[in-house]
């Protein structure tokens, strides 16, 4: 549904918002079993009491936007908890670790689903998707813990925090808590140096260290 009928009629907006969350609800409930893909979309859907017609409406990129709201709705739930901690972490080092263990905790509380989505971002066609999302995710834990530069440290903050942020999950889902949290220790520590990152990245950094981050959450 288009931003404009949205904005027109807030009604519309609303029943779009809950629906789609609906959908998710279910898609998350099902893709153990049937995989993340198209089935699975026309499923949720349908367990969701959507018509086809608007189960297209809402998705019409099927799996590819359910991957994108639940990685939004893991982010939401990741901005939530760090956020209340008391007292807050003040020094960004600080911020940066509590951000990221509040990001594995909401990847976490849908462990199940996430070897049938690493399964589905793995694919050549899909890898796009799954480095904007890493990207998304990473530019809003910047945002909480009070980044604002604008300049090329912008990107290379975002670019090492999105490498930081794939692997520890793919540690989490592989290996548990503990050796997760030692994994990012040991990246902070390495990288809290804004120039010594930037030093050592290198354009298909992210994307290899993403893709091998799916392979390794989905064959754990």
């Amino acid at each position: 549904m288009s931003t404009t009928v949205h904005d027109r009629n807030p009604q519309a907006s609303n029943w779009a918002d809950e629906a789609e969350q609906r959908v998710l609800d279910e898609a998350v409930r099902l893709a153990p079993s049937v995989g993340w893909n198209a089935g699975l979309t026309e499923r949720a859907a349908r367990a969701a009491g959507l018509s086809p017609g608007e189960a297209q409406l809402l998705l019409p990129e099927g799996p590819r936007d359910l991957a994108a709201l639940l990685s939004r709705r893991h982010d939401a739930a990741a901005l939530r908890a760090p956020a209340a901690l008391d007292p807050a972490p003040r020094k960004i080092r600080d911020k940066i670790r509590a951000g990221v263990t509040a990001r594995l905790d909401a990847a976490a509380a849908d462990g199940p689903v996430m070897r049938p989505l690493a399964a589905f971002l793995a694919f050549p066609t899909h890898l796009p998707l799954a480095l904007r999302l890493i990207w998304d995710s990473a530019d809003g834990l910047w945002r909480w813990a009070g980044d604002t530069a604008t300049d090329e440290n912008h990107y290379s903050k975002r670019a090492i925090l999105s490498g930081i942020l794939v692997s520890t999950l793919a540690v989490d889902q592989a290996s548990g808590r503990d050796s997760a949290l030692t994994h990012l220790d040991a990246r902070i520590d390495n990288v809290m140096a804004f120039e010594k990152w930037k030093a050592g990245i290198k354009p298909m950094d992210l994307a290899s260290e993403l893709v091998t981050a799916l392979a390794k959450m989905r064959y754990r």
